[in-house]
């Protein structure tokens, strides 16, 4: 206290205006209101994405199944991804009506769209005709149901097959003696196009059983196997994916060799 009294005037002027100072520091720090929070940057609004109304299946479409106006609808597609050869509501607004009566020449799936060439007009005739390309004929042949002269029962429609006929030559019988049976290629990479009255894979069945194959062939091709079955009996030889490419061929050479089997072993030898 004494310290206090001894102090000069000036000083105590000083001090008391820093206390003052302080305590209005103080309380306009306690009174005062947070500043406001940064508005949010503006967010450039995305462009609206341009569609196109293209034609696809309501419902799944098994190959061979006749197309109603009911089983196609007209969906929005990105205009920018939509594919090539589709069937769009601008350059086509009547194809739905179009379309109905026609038949799947494929199987077509629920929302994919649908392509004219994937399409055919049977005009009153049945689905295997209508399916046939131009110059093709379809032409059946029997086989064991069992599959033991069909790859096992493991051909399906679509699938390609080599063509083997096997025969007893009689000559070669009488000369040697023994039976001798011959086994030929007559056909190779033929289209199957049904197995009995199957005409594709349904439900995931991976074995077709019939007692028919049904082939597509040439003319020259079908006249090959008719004369076949009638002197000789009918093997098919299933044939790897990787080939389906290939062209079938007509009937071999007739220098290529034969197979003949004496005894049961299999013999290679040239045609007479």
């Amino acid at each position: 206290m004494g310290s206090l009294i001894d102090m000069k005037p000036a000083r105590l002027v000083i001090l008391g205006v820093a206390l003052a100072a302080g305590v209005a520091a103080a309380y306009l720090a306690a009174g005062r209101k947070p500043p406001p929070a940064p508005a949010p940057e503006p967010v450039a609004a995305e462009p609206a994405v341009k569609t196109e109304e293209v034609l696809v299946a309501a419902v799944d479409l098994p190959m061979g199944n006749s197309i109603k106006a009911d089983d196609l609808r007209w969906q929005a597609w990105p205009e920018d991804s939509v594919p090539k050869g589709v069937i769009t509501r601008a350059a086509e607004p009547g194809a739905m009506e179009a379309i109905s009566g026609a038949i799947a020449r494929t199987a077509i799936l629920a929302g994919e769209p649908v392509r004219h060439e994937r399409l055919i007009k049977a005009d009153g005739s049945g689905f295997m005709s209508a399916i046939l390309p131009a110059g093709k004929r379809a032409i059946a042949i029997s086989i064991d149901n069992r599959g033991a002269s069909s790859a096992g029962g493991f051909i399906l429609p679509n699938d390609h097959v080599d063509v083997i006929r096997t025969w007893r030559d009689e000559e070669a019988s009488k000369q040697q003696g023994v039976d001798v049976t011959v086994a030929e290629t007559i056909l190779t990479n033929i289209r199957v196009l049904a197995i009995g009255q199957t005409v594709q894979e349904k439900d995931g069945e991976k074995v077709v059983t019939g007692e028919t194959a049904t082939l597509e062939v040439d003319p020259a091709q079908a006249e090959v196997l008719t004369l076949a079955q009638k002197v000789g009996q009918i093997s098919l030889a299933l044939r790897s994916l990787a080939d389906a490419n290939d062209t079938g061929s007509a009937p071999p050479s007739d220098d290529g060799p034969l197979t003949i089997v004496r005894f049961g072993v299999p013999v290679q030898t040239p045609r007479r």
